[in-house]
């Protein structure tokens, strides 16, 4: 906590606004990881959303929460995120976290699963405790569009602690990149621009890694 200690004033300052929620969408240049995910078996959703989960607890600042009018630091995640079911309505997946890419994916392509065939809202969030609830974000992914600007709705305007990312549709950047709308809305008392452009370098680095360890193992 000794990082948040240095910018209380500046918590103090943004948690007193009706919201201080920071929104900031952008275009993300990632290494082109579709081809390595299509070698690997690997669904290049799931394989993002490893990424851009790793990196939200690699960079600091996106670990604070407010818990009981207290800022906490949390320890681990809970994945979830939006899916579409059989009627093309939205509902929640959400599944225990692991390091391995291949079981994180399959835990992740199960949660899909089971909550795309659900007719009614996944309710299961609602047996999380208050800590529990915290050690989340909240992850949607809108692959049809190339959008320029999203809104995330949040449960409590002036509490908008626990971070919300979203991103669209994937566009070929040339030489090896590709490019993607990506959306993040966070509590400008924890986060400022610089941390959200921390969090994109961290997202490309940790897909950088994953497809240069698997032509090392090849080697």
């Amino acid at each position: 906590m000794h990082q948040f200690n240095r910018r209380l004033d500046r918590f103090e300052l943004f948690d007193q606004m009706d919201s201080p929620a920071l929104n900031l969408t952008f275009v993300l240049e990632l290494p082109d990881f579709r081809p390595w995910c299509k070698q690997q078996g690997l669904p290049p959703f799931h394989v993002m959303l490893y990424a851009v989960l790793r990196s939200a607890m690699a960079v600091e600042n996106f670990r604070y929460r407010v818990l009981d009018g207290e800022v906490i630091r949390i320890e681990r995640l809970t994945p979830s995120f939006t899916v579409k079911n059989q009627h093309d309505d939205l509902n929640f997946a959400q599944f225990h976290w692991c390091d391995e890419i291949r079981e994180f994916c399959a835990r992740g392509l199960a949660a899909r699963e089971a909550a795309s065939s659900m007719e009614a809202l996944n309710q299961e969030y609602r047996s999380m405790t208050p800590r529990e609830a915290k050690e989340q974000v909240f992850v949607t992914c809108i692959p049809w569009l190339n959008f320029t600007s999203i809104q995330h709705p949040t449960a409590v305007l002036a509490q908008p602690d626990i971070p919300s990312f979203a991103w669209g549709k994937f566009r070929d950047a040339g030489a090896g990149r590709l490019e993607l709308p990506f959306s993040v809305q966070v509590h400008h008392g924890f986060i400022d621009g610089y941390h959200i452009h921390l969090l994109a370098e961290q997202v490309a680095a940790e897909l950088a890694a994953l497809i240069s360890s698997s032509g090392q193992e090849s080697a």
